[in-house]
């Protein structure tokens, strides 16, 4: 199995100090989790892509590219590119742009967006959430296959034998669809014989099964083989359990109270967060043996290939998550890739 990292660049208020940081100082801290996590071993790193003003990625191929000049073997994905608000030849040359600047570790994930920030930001209408990710992901998907393409649709002046450059070193760069729990977005995937990230941040893992299942049928149906399915997560990792969930639940909290604002969540409390990170929540808190066992746990759920976690959920002690990445990568990542491995008789 594949360990890796997610995040948005996420800003909110520094918990010890009161203020916040400012956007560069979060983006230097942000390039030093990267690059960290190729030195400790970690396969794969993920920046998501926001338009408001406590993330601060809102460009993740610009960042990443950057990462790239200081990595060696890490693959760089987007965590997501929200496709429906841009412009898939756009999305690709500058994936392409990274897997070449990147000797061919790009990967684009693309999804409909959790927020809505960036539909009026590039003059789209909410009214077609739906229509717009269909039509675009299926002329991402085409310009991935070839490099002239004819086309015409609903939301995208048409294209003529437009020829999209330059072409990535991967034949084809990796595209991945992010599914929230929807399982109309799961079947999609499948049909087109995709592989699907899927976002558990919360409710018990078991009730995701079916759209794994969802997902394997369709492409099963469409004749694919089977497609790679991601878990993606909420997690921090310290020495012991206690230490991981008081330096995580203060962040974790004044993130999720203010996004619970927008949607008419209540207020998450320590209670709710210390279930959450049990063996049956969706939350990866706590020491390295309990989230190494905690992603073994699931992997008998999904049978997945890849795990994502989000260490920074909210502002947190830039030291304390370089010593997370490093319990990821030293301590976690060898011994559940050990296990799968045996589990999948192969040899480790």
């Amino acid at each position: 199995m594949e360990i890796g990292i997610y995040t948005f660049g996420e800003r909110t208020e520094d918990l010890e100090t009161g203020q916040l940081i400012s956007p560069g100082e979060r983006l230097r801290r942000l390039m030093e989790e990267i690059e960290l996590a190729d030195q400790v071993g970690l396969d794969v790193f993920g920046v998501g892509e926001h338009h408001r003003p406590d993330f601060t990625v809102s460009a993740p191929a610009v960042l990443l590219a950057a990462a790239a000049e200081r990595t060696k073997r890490i693959r760089l994905t987007s965590a997501v590119s929200v496709l429906s608000s841009d412009d898939p030849v756009r999305v690709f040359e500058a994936f392409a742009t990274l897997d070449l600047l990147s000797g061919g570790r790009a990967e684009i994930m693309v999804g409909r967006g959790s927020f809505i920030e960036s539909f009026p930001l590039f003059g789209y209408d909410l009214a077609d959430y739906d229509e717009l990710f269909d039509e675009k992901l299926a002329l991402l998907f085409r310009i991935r296959a070839s490099e002239r393409v004819t086309w015409s649709g609903k939301h995208r002046p048409p294209l003529n034998d437009a020829g999209v450059y330059p072409r990535p070193l991967q034949n084809p760069v990796p595209v991945w669809v992010a599914v929230g729990g929807t399982p109309r977005s799961a079947v999609r995937a499948g049909r087109l014989g995709l592989p699907m990230a899927l976002g558990i941040i919360g409710g018990m893992p078991e009730r995701f099964a079916p759209l794994v299942e969802i997902h394997r049928r369709a492409a099963r149906q469409a004749g694919h083989p089977p497609p790679r399915l991601s878990i993606n997560s909420h997690g921090f990792i310290a020495e012991t359990s206690q230490e991981a969930a008081e330096i995580a639940f203060p962040a974790f909290k004044r993130m999720m109270d203010r996004i619970g604002r927008e949607r008419g969540w209540p207020p998450l409390t320590r209670e709710q967060f210390e279930w959450s990170r049990s063996l049956r929540g969706a939350d990866f808190v706590g020491s390295p043996q309990q989230v190494t066992e905690k992603i073994l746990f699931q992997h008998e759920l999904f049978g997945h290939d890849r795990f994502l976690v989000q260490l920074t959920v909210g502002t947190l002690p830039h030291e304390k998550v370089l010593r997370a990445i490093e319990l990821l990568g030293t301590e976690v990542a060898p011994v559940v890739r050990r296990e799968t491995a045996t589990a999948a008789g192969q040899v480790p």
